[in-house]
């Protein structure tokens, strides 16, 4: 047939673009791929990280987490974390909140730290939805095996406003994304980055989200295993182990008024508001007074990142102790406990900084472009932290 060459070579042309467009797509799917901070050659510190390099590393410290993605207006969820496997009521872990800056709610901040205890998981989620999410931890805690008697409850519920890429004044977080976080709670890896309470959170001008990390102490200094969690929604002027990441991709903090050399109160410039909530479990036996120094340290990690703890950020990290030798049993008249000396803390420190900047890091290194509310922000473009990495010598090993 005289048409038929034609057409099979009009075909090879067209399977050869189709092809190139998917070795393309392909490649750029490749080159936006989201990983962790590791990934980059991004391992602050010197200790190593646990299995999962998570929180959860911490035994029996479960994580559960529930998106809320509806429409185009909702870009939310809530994030738990759940101490030990047990009722948190009756078998209560030491624990003491650090305050950075105050810009903030987080529920439950005044009995923790009179009692120096949680009697409840930790909630994290966004800021109009703090009040729902305590109350329905509430509703669910008493639902619990031996609570028919209790009449009182501190649930403990922190924030960040992610009311750009949220309809937050919707309130969206129900009951039953509270109830699903906290029984679907599990050990083992954590996702990270736009998922749970970090769904519309934004850091550095980037997407933001969960990020968790994690150090083993070596035998001679205890072995104990700090993890940390973060939810991260701050500004500042990024930078990543020393590397000006920030000013490398022209994102940062007050960066109209010091390219206009112009009187900052004058400009309507991004002043590094926003908030992150730190957690920080350990297995190591502290008390609550060593547990608010631990808590202390995260804000060295934060300030690592390139945080100032901006006037309009609320900057809370709260520690707690998962050690059976500290534990506290509800209704005991006399509690003996062995807790490590405050000679023996340096250590945990060091583990404590390091946790919390891999953590904010790997908030941002996962997290994916999010569209919502009528906005979108831009996961922090990796190839480019790449380069700027090889630059100032951090490179993959």
């Amino acid at each position: 047939m005289p048409t038929m060459r034609p057409f099979r070579s009009v075909l090879a042309r067209l399977l050869a673009v189709a092809l190139l467009m998917s070795a393309a797509c392909a490649a750029s799917a490749q080159s936006s791929e989201r990983v962790r901070a590791r990934d980059l050659g991004v391992a602050p510190g010197i200790f190593p990280t646990g299995t999962h390099n998570a929180i959860t590393d911490v035994a029996g410290v479960r994580v559960g987490q529930v998106t809320l993605r509806e429409g185009e207006r909702v870009r939310t969820g809530v994030t738990a974390i759940l101490p030990h496997a047990g009722n948190a009521y009756r078998s209560r872990v030491p624990a003491a909140l650090h305050v950075g800056n105050g810009f903030g709610k987080f529920i439950g901040a005044t009995q923790v730290n009179e009692l120096g205890e949680l009697e409840t998981p930790i909630l994290l989620t966004c800021t109009l939805c703090v009040w729902k999410a305590a109350d329905a931890m509430a509703a669910w805690l008493l639902e619990q095996p031996d609570m028919l008697q209790v009449q009182s409850i501190n649930p403990v519920v922190g924030e960040t406003n992610d009311g750009g890429l949220n309809d937050i004044r919707a309130r969206p977080v129900t009951a039953e994304a509270v109830r699903e976080a906290l029984t679907g709670a599990r050990g083992g890896p954590v996702q990270e980055g736009s998922v749970g309470a970090g769904t519309g959170t934004v850091a550095f001008g980037w997407k933001g989200g969960i990020g968790t990390s994690s150090r083993v102490l070596p035998a001679s200094l205890g072995g104990w295993t700090v993890g940390v969690l973060v939810q991260s929604n701050f500004g500042g002027v990024l930078q990543v182990q020393g590397a000006p990441v920030g000013r490398e991709l022209e994102r940062f903090a007050f960066q109209e008024a010091v390219a206009a050399k112009l009187p900052d109160p004058g400009l309507a410039d991004d002043r590094g508001d926003g908030s992150i909530i730190l957690i920080i479990a350990t297995d190591a036996p502290l008390g609550d007074r060593n547990l608010g120094r631990v808590a202390s340290r995260a804000m060295m990690g934060l300030g690592r990142t390139g945080s100032s703890a901006s006037n309009g950020s609320g900057d809370y990290a709260l520690a707690f102790s998962t050690a059976e030798s500290v534990r506290r049993r509800f209704g005991e008249p006399r509690r003996t406990t062995t807790e490590l000396a405050n000679d023996e803390m340096s250590a945990v420190f060091q583990a404590t900084t390091e946790a919390v900047e891999e953590a904010i890091y790997n908030s941002l290194f996962m997290a994916t472009t999010t569209h919502g509310n009528g906005q979108t922000v831009e996961a922090i473009p990796l190839d480019r932290v790449r380069a700027i990495l090889a630059k100032y010598g951090i490179r993959p090993r």
